[in-house]
C-alpha cells in the first residue's frame, strides 16, 4: 500500500502509533468517569448499570467495553452472599391464600405490596427489618426496624406505608406465612385499611421473589463484608439507603434503568395528560 501511494513504510507505523495512543488516552479518560460512577455509588453498580448511568450523561460507549475496563481496573460490584430465613410458618394462625400466584406486575401503584422481614447484625446485637414494597415501582413505601421480631414490627411498617401512601380499598398485600403476618393484630389492621391479604405457599420463597430480590440487595450493597458498630447507627444507614439512594438514585434494571420514584412520577404524568 505504502509503494502504491508513494510513501515510506515508517509513515504507517507512526501513523498506527498515533491510533494507539488516541484509544488509549480515550480509555484512560473514559476510566476516570468510570471510577467516578463507581464510587458515587459506594461500589454497589456493575458494568450494566455504570453503563447506563455513562448513557445518560451523553456518553457513546459499548457495554462490554465499559465491563471490560471495569475488569482490568479491578472494578467489581459487591456480590450475593446467602442467608438463612428468618420465616416461622409452623403456628396454629389462619394462613390467606396466594392471591398473586407469582404474577409480579401491577398495572399501577398501589395496587399490590409484597413485605418479607430480615436481619442486621450490628456489635449491639441483632436488627430485625421489614419492609414493604409496591409491585409498580418496586419502591419501598414502608419500613421499619427493631429489636425483636414481632408483629409490632410489620404493623408499624403497614402503618408508615398507610400514613404515605393513602391506597384505595382492595389493595392485595403479599407476604409469606410468618408468625407475625398471621397474627391476630395485623390480620385487624388489614381489616382496618381494607386490604386483601395473600400469603405464599409453605416453603417456597420464589412465591415472594420480589421481596427476597430486594433483601439480597440490601445485603449484597449495604451491608456485605463489614460489621455496623450500634443499633442507631444500623438505623441511621438504613434510613440512608432506602429513602435516598435505593427509592430515589438506584437505577433499577426491571424499569428501563429509572429508578422508582421517577418511574412512579412518569406513571402520575401520564395520568394527569
Amino acid at each position: 500500500m505504502c509503494r502504491v501511494l508513494g510513501m515510506a513504510p515508517s509513515r504507517y507505523y507512526e501513523w498506527q502509533r498515533e491510533q494507539q495512543s488516541a484509544r488509549a488516552r480515550e480509555e484512560a479518560e473514559l476510566l476516570v468517569s468510570i471510577r467516578r460512577i463507581f464510587a458515587l455509588y459506594r461500589g454497589r453498580y456493575g458494568a450494566p448499570r455504570v453503563h447506563d448511568q455513562l448513557r445518560r450523561e451523553g456518553v457513546r460507549v459499548s457495554r462490554k467495553r465499559v465491563a471490560r475496563l471495569m475488569r482490568e481496573a479491578g472494578l467489581r460490584a459487591k456480590g450475593r452472599r446467602k442467608y438463612k430465613a428468618t420465616t416461622d410458618s409452623n403456628h396454629a394462625q389462619p394462613v390467606a391464600p396466594n392471591l398473586l400466584q407469582r404474577d409480579f406486575h401491577a398495572e399501577r401503584p398501589d395496587a399490590v405490596w409484597v413485605s418479607d422481614i430480615t436481619y442486621i447484625w450490628t456489635r449491639q446485637g441483632w436488627m430485625y427489618l421489614a419492609v414493604i414494597l409496591d409491585l409498580y415501582s418496586r419502591r419501598v413505601v414502608g419500613w421499619s426496624l427493631a429489636e425483636r421480631m414481632t408483629a409490632a414490627l410489620v404493623c408499624n411498617a403497614l402503618s408508615a406505608a398507610v400514613r404515605l401512601r393513602r391506597p384505595k380499598p382492595g389493595l392485595v398485600f403479599h407476604s409469606d406465612r410468618g408468625s407475625q403476618y398471621a397474627s391476630h393484630a395485623f390480620h385487624r389492621r388489614l381489616w382496618r385499611y381494607r386490604m386483601r391479604q395473600s400469603m405464599s405457599r409453605k416453603g417456597d420463597c420464589w412465591d415472594n421473589a420480589v421481596a427476597e430480590s430486594f433483601f439480597a440487595t440490601l445485603k449484597k450493597e449495604l451491608i456485605r463484608d463489614r460489621v455496623i458498630e450500634t443499633r442507631d447507627a444500623a438505623h441511621a444507614e438504613v434510613f440512608e439507603y432506602i429513602e435516598v439512594f435505593y427509592n430515589r438514585q438506584r437505577a433499577h434494571s426491571l424499569l428501563g434503568y429509572e429508578t422508582p420514584h421517577a418511574f412512579e412520577h412518569c406513571f402520575e404524568k401520564r395520568n394527569a395528560a
